[in-house]
């Protein structure tokens, strides 16, 4: 039975942890944030939409974990491009260390053909940023329980130029106007994929997300954006090379996502991130 755990913010509900979103194996069950919620009560994110029914409100998710996949849909192969594949695997809930109204600690197992790949510690919190704004802080470390080396891949490291999905990921609700995306700058879906920036906005038409990596090293993987197909952005664990994780090593990384009613312009995020990651 799914658990769901109701996050608040001075007060107010802002976001639903459901710690398996959904059952589907093809889905690569594992726990999302939805509905996630601006303060004024604008939802943010989407859950299983029609162009990707994969795509879990926000979360972590990867496409290849030793050729398993942790993300859902189909795998890129190279030489043959996007196949379906009996490989996907599942984030299983093992239960909560901390559970408060601001917050949580969760460790989960990455399983696939029954055996387990990582051990997972994540701890989410909520921070009010004032009357119109809050900041949801994510990390993860994911620890490798095999006993070898494990190393995780993207479709770009499969053979799929500019694909280097896969770790923190929010896919935000598509609108009848495209979504604004821009850094400190840069601006526009193709001059900030791919690269590396201390921040990262993307504006819909009453909110907008502001997504930071709140340690040096996870502001060393580049985002993955997408705004023309879906509004999405994720931060790359293996954007243009595998990642290889030594047996009983560790992979830490840390994004604060500010959620702000209306469109922020560039001096509104930073001053925002600032306070988000600072705070």
């Amino acid at each position: 039975m799914t658990a769901t755990t109701v996050l608040s913010c001075a007060g107010r509900p802002v976001a639903h942890y459901a710690t398996a979103a959904v059952t589907e194996r093809r889905c690569s069950p594992r726990p999302a944030l939805h509905p996630v919620r601006t303060p004024a009560g604008v939802t943010v994110t989407e859950l299983m939409p029609a162009d990707h029914v994969h795509h879990l409100g926000a979360g972590v998710a990867v496409p290849d974990v030793a050729g398993h996949n942790f993300w859902g849909g189909r795998t890129f192969v190279r030489g043959q491009g996007p196949t379906e594949l009996d490989n996907h695997g599942e984030q299983r809930h093992d239960g909560f260390k901390l559970h408060d109204r601001d917050g949580f600690v969760e460790e989960l197992s990455w399983v696939a053909d029954g055996r387990r790949l990582l051990r997972e510690h994540r701890t989410v919190a909520v921070t009010a940023l004032g009357e119109s704004a809050w900041a949801l802080d994510l990390t993860f470390s994911l620890t490798n329980t095999t006993g070898e080396e494990v190393s995780i891949g993207s479709p770009a490291t499969n053979g799929r130029p500019g694909a280097g999905y896969g770790g923190f990921f929010w896919r935000a609700p598509k609108e009848a106007t495209r979504a604004r995306v821009f850094t400190a700058d840069a601006e526009g879906e193709e001059a900030v994929h791919g690269r590396c920036a201390d921040w990262l906005a993307l504006a819909g038409e009453e909110w907008t997300l502001v997504f930071a990596g709140a340690t040096a090293r996870t502001r060393e993987d580049p985002w993955f954006v997408r705004t023309a197909e879906y509004p999405g952005v994720g931060s790359s664990l293996a954007a243009d090379d595998r990642l290889p994780v030594a047996a009983g090593g560790t992979v830490v990384r840390r994004v604060v996502t500010v959620v702000a009613d209306g469109r922020l312009d560039r001096d509104g995020a930073a001053a925002l991130v600032r306070k988000a990651v600072t705070a």
